[in-house]
């Protein structure tokens, strides 16, 4: 009997720190999420808050580059690390070791936004002019809705007001009839969220546009036409959710605004529109963790995945998706393209390419700073570590369930 107790105890002792072990896979993996995004983000904000960015990033270009590039490529990187740090930096500082470093990147991000609206500093930015300015402002605004208190609340009122007269620069540009709609109406819900007032105009008609280009299944249109690439993630469901926050958050009359019968902000219809493509995009991950190289500006590398890991973000994950499978998959993804040889420089910048150092992939807007929204993967970085995301035992994604031959619900189109 003496040696059946011992036997149970044991059992349960193995159980327990087989569960305990498979916990803390989950919290070692957050700290190489923090490690990489941080890897990426550093050269950016560390230079940018000692005013110096200018001086130091290099500046890749496709090889046959629009022009006037090197006047927005700052703002480009600028912009889009800050939209994929954000969350992470939402956290606010605390007393572990992760809470020290993010006052570390905080402390560099007011005081780098404080440089890049200063006309005065070095790396005064170029909000200004038609096109290419609007697009990543939009991303320094979406930025900004991620980390409220963290960005905004901490910056001192003259960069506020700076940053609201940059913002309103914008507005030189009529967006082109496609996903630019949504820069223009970002910029705008960012105007209503911190000064309390907007071209409403601009909102309105890119979610009209949006909803009238839906095409079903989770898929939007990029203007009135089906595109095979990602920008349903790089830019329109994301864009889409954050700027609906903010109009249900500031209770706007859009909130009863009627199109073919339906109101066309309700968040849930696009909620549910923005699952049902995170489901699909999670589909896509293969066994080992790759997916297809389709479509534009394949030289955002993971950032494919913002939809995902935005939805993963906001703890609303589709049935029967869970978040400890989509960690294992967004781990398994970022680990096999960051590890690339050649994916950085010498010193620590991003590399155009897809998987290593691949300028063949370079449309001819890509850049050293369009690289940078690849931070977007890392929006998972928002939850605590308390959440199930970070807590739950490992699973395998669905790829990996279905070629290791087990059983997972059919798929079927919304």
């Amino acid at each position: 009997m003496k040696n059946l107790y011992t036997y149970a105890f044991l059992s349960i002792l193995l159980i327990t720190c087989k569960l305990q072990a498979q916990r803390n896979q989950g919290l070692e993996e957050r700290k190489v999420f923090v490690e990489n995004l941080t890897k990426i983000a550093e050269p950016i904000l560390k230079n940018l808050a000692n005013d110096k960015l200018k001086a130091t990033m290099p500046v890749e270009k496709a090889a046959n580059p629009y022009g006037g590039r090197e006047e927005v490529v700052h703002l480009e990187a600028v912009g889009r690390t800050l939209a994929g740090i954000a969350p992470w930096l939402a956290l606010g500082v605390d007393a572990t070791k992760e809470g020290k470093l993010r006052k570390k990147y905080i402390d560099w991000a007011v005081s780098g936004i404080t440089n890049a609206v200063n006309p005065e500093a070095n790396d005064y930015l170029n909000f200004s002019g038609e096109g290419q300015p609007l697009v990543d402002a939009a991303f320094f605004a979406q930025a900004l809705l991620r980390a409220p208190h963290q960005l905004w609340d901490n910056l001192d009122t003259t960069t506020q007001q700076r940053v609201l007269l940059e913002l309103k620069k914008t507005r030189a540009t009529s967006p082109p009839y496609m996903n630019w709609l949504l820069f223009s109406a970002m910029i705008e819900a960012t105007l209503l969220k911190f000064e309390g007032k907007a071209d409403m105009m601009r909102i309105e008609y890119a979610l009209l546009k949006h909803d009238e280009w839906y095409l079903g299944d989770g898929t939007y249109g990029d203007g009135p036409n089906f595109h095979w690439d990602y920008y349903n993630s790089f830019v329109i469901q994301p864009m889409l959710l954050d700027i609906l926050a903010v109009l249900k958050e500031k209770e706007t009359a859009l909130e009863s605004y009627r199109y073919k019968d339906k109101f066309i902000t309700n968040a849930s219809v696009f909620y549910e529109r923005a699952q049902r493509y995170a489901a699909v995009q999670e589909r896509f991950i293969s066994t080992t963790g790759t997916y297809p190289p389709i479509g534009r500006s394949l030289a955002y590398r993971f950032g494919v995945f913002q939809a995902l890991a935005q939805i993963a973000l906001f703890q609303q994950l589709p049935e029967p998706l869970e978040p400890a499978q989509v960690r294992e998959a967004l781990f398994t993804v970022v680990e096999n393209q960051i590890n690339a040889p050649g994916t950085f420089d010498a010193n620590g910048w991003l590399t155009i390419g897809f998987y290593g150092h691949q300028p063949s992939v370079a449309e001819p807007y890509i850049t050293t700073g369009s690289l940078y929204l690849c931070t977007t993967a890392f929006l998972v970085l928002g939850l605590p570590e308390d959440a199930p995301f970070w807590q739950d035992a490992p699973k395998p994604w669905t790829q990996k369930q279905i070629w290791e031959g087990g059983i997972v619900p059919i798929d079927h189109a919304h």
